[in-house]
């Protein structure tokens, strides 16, 4: 019985979703290995968008910033958040489960935000993928999934995505 705990247990499990391939293969290993299809688990898919750059009426060269501009770039991180759930939700219908699913949008740091979301939410279990970054990349942007195993209250997954090469 040590490994159907997820499985016969209700419990709120967080995936971290974004434009990766990475974080949609997450998803569906997720729900392939901790969900399954009579269970009353809830799935919360979570979303982090990059802080807003502060705008001022100019740049640095002196230029105005219309507020079309402006606009058309809330457009296009409406839009991409869009995009990343209707992926999402996408995998979760071939997966054929049901499951109870919620979504949530934040805005900041990604780390600090998916921590501060799991944390509230009280998750059961926070499921993430690998961007499979190098030494070098990793040490200049920090790991997310590093950084977030060490600050939530809950198990993390992180799913390491394999290419067929």
């Amino acid at each position: 019985m040590e490994g159907t705990y997820m499985k016969n247990t209700e419990s709120k499990i967080v995936v971290a979703v974004d434009e990766s391939k990475e974080s949609m293969h997450a998803l569906s290993w997720c729900l392939s290995n901790l969900v399954s299809h009579n269970s009353r688990n809830t799935l919360v898919l979570l979303y982090v968008k990059p802080p807003p750059p502060v705008y001022t009426s100019f740049d640095a060269a002196g230029y105005v910033f219309s507020s079309d501009i402006i606009s058309a770039l809330e457009k296009y991180g409406s839009d991409l958040v869009n995009s990343v759930m209707t992926r999402a939700e996408s995998v979760i219908r071939s997966n054929g489960t049901n499951i109870n699913v919620e979504k949530i949008t934040g805005s900041g740091e990604a780390k600090d935000v998916i921590c501060s979301i799991v944390n509230k939410l009280g998750a059961d279990t926070l499921v993430m993928g690998s961007h499979g970054y190098g030494f070098f990349k990793r040490a200049l942007l920090g790991s997310v999934s590093d950084y977030c195993a060490k600050h939530v209250k809950c198990p993390v997954v992180i799913v390491k995505h394999t290419d067929d090469k």
